[in-house]
């Protein structure tokens, strides 16, 4: 018999017992809980917790803990509680139910099964204890007389150096081209969107397109730009059409690198690029979307590609259909956006659900931990590439703006004389975005309005107003004489 130490041994009918008692506890308070988190989810992230919690749960029915359809009927109950059953429907909320079931129902498990024990026999015995590490605290004060080093940037205010950049964008919009625009700047040393970009290697790898497809991209960008195959010398392009493109497999626990990994680290050393395209998340990431652990560990492992070489690791994503219609663009769990520096959405301009220049998108900033967010480069497809919008100057510039005020004060007094109120913060009365989506608003975008708005507001040419009971102030704008006559009455 093996040596379990402090483990003591009870009959094999008792210890089942036991574990499936345990394991139905266990299972139960799981199913509470994901219950009370999807019902106290707002509104932008209800689908995508609807989700992440049928997969959890899902694991739970696998190994016989639940039933299907006592989860299923409390998922249910969980999306009528939280709104989402009202906006989407049932079917949809069945939908997203299901598949998030389906997801998890490949994976049973069990309260025992934490990394650091392993099954033995329906008895559990631990691992051997990992060898000590070396530690690397010091102490701030140590810090005094260094030089204090520059931000690194591949892309100012956009792409930083030594970290991941999330590059999400629905199928079509353009992201591949984009990316691989970028990565021709950086190789020859040109701008990219008019932004400059650090020069050096690039590597582009693309799960999605055959070489004949980044060939004619290629091209076309070669010719806009009036650049020669001969200026491409450091970059290397790498298709995986038809291959395994995943650069990490998995265990229960956790993720490790692939040989497709190593295959891009042994060519990293060997160029010692200042940028990594990887096209695209769906194809090169192996686990659940929704598994919070294993995406963590997935940028993780991007990550330690990007110090270790020193460069920029650009990964390109698909948005969830709550992602797009929110505008944010995020996609699975949460912890993709909170795992990377950096995010940028590539979108169409789309203005009351009709899209009227099929060729203009835009360029968003949606998270920058070493700069600002909320920037956007508006672009126009042309000649085979994206180039950036001139941004209007002087008196254009004048002219625009004052037109965008005049028009968001027109809106302002029709949504009075309506009946209707708006407001300067967020939600479905957010001004700016009621505005743009209004049939006169005479072309101005969502952007224009709200620098219209706070400009506006600075000026005191509107204020902030509340009415309501005292237990629920309701806040909107309003013009000042509006104001005045209140008080007056």
């Amino acid at each position: 018999m093996d040596d379990l130490g402090d483990v003591p041994f009870y009959s094999e009918n008792l210890i089942r017992l036991e574990e499936t008692q345990r394991g139905r506890k266990w299972a139960q308070k799981a199913l509470r809980s994901e219950c009370e988190t999807v019902a106290k989810t707002l509104s932008g992230g209800r689908n995508d917790a609807l989700n992440i919690a049928a997969v959890k749960l899902g694991h739970k029915i696998a190994a016989g803990y639940l039933t299907r359809s006592e989860v299923e009927e409390a998922l249910e109950q969980a999306a009528s509680d939280c709104g989402l059953l009202h906006d989407d429907g049932l079917s949809a909320v069945r939908a997203t139910i299901k598949s998030g079931l389906e997801a998890g129902l490949r994976d049973p498990q069990h309260p025992q099964e934490r990394p650091e024990y392993a099954s033995h026999g329906g008895r559990q015995e631990r691992q051997e204890r990992p060898e000590p590490r070396q530690s690397k605290f010091f102490s701030a004060a140590d810090l005094a007389g260094r030089p204090v080093p520059d931000r690194e940037w591949l892309v100012k205010g956009l792409v930083p150096q030594n970290t991941v950049t999330l590059f999400s964008g629905d199928g079509g919009t353009g992201k591949s081209l984009l990316s691989l625009q970028m990565a021709v700047a950086a190789a020859t040393g040109t701008r990219w969107l008019g932004h400059a970009v650090k020069q050096g290697p690039a590597i582009f790898m693309s799960a999605e397109d055959d070489e004949g497809e980044l060939h004619r991209r290629l091209d076309d960008i070669l010719t806009a730009e009036m650049l020669a195959y001969d200026q491409l010398e450091k970059l290397t392009i790498r298709s995986l059409a038809g291959e395994d493109a995943l650069l990490a497999l998995e265990d229960k626990y956790s993720l490790v690198q692939s040989a497709l990994f190593h295959e891009l680290d042994q060519r990293a050393v060997e160029d010692a690029p200042g940028l990594i395209v990887l096209d695209t998340c769906a194809d090169l990431y192996p686990s659940n979307e929704n598994d919070r652990a294993k995406v963590r560990q997935f940028v993780g492992i991007l990550r330690g590609l990007a110090l270790k070489h020193q460069c920029a690791v650009v990964l390109l994503s698909h948005p969830s259909l709550t992602g797009r219609n929110s505008g944010t663009g995020e996609s699975g769990s949460t912890a993709w956006n909170n795992s990377v520096r950096s995010r940028l959405y590539l979108q169409r301009l789309i203005v009351d659900g009709y899209e009227p220049n099929t060729k203009a998108r835009t360029l968003s900033v949606k998270k920058a931990n070493y700069g600002s967010t909320g920037g956007q480069i508006s672009l126009q497809w042309e000649a085979g590439r994206f180039v950036a919008e001139a941004e209007p100057t002087g008196m254009e510039k004048f002219a625009q703006t004052a037109k965008a005020e005049r028009v968001f004060l027109k809106l302002l007094d029709l949504m009075r004389e309506q009946g209707r109120t708006v407001n300067a913060k967020s939600g479905g009365s957010y001004a700016p975005s009621v505005f743009a989506s209004h049939p006169d608003c005479e072309g101005i975008s969502k952007r224009a309005f709200r620098n219209a708005m706070e400009a506006l507001l600075a000026r005191g040419d509107i204020v902030t107003r509340e009415h309501g009971s005292p237990s629920r102030r309701v806040s909107y704008l309003a013009r000042p004489v509006e104001e005045e006559e209140e008080v007056k009455d």
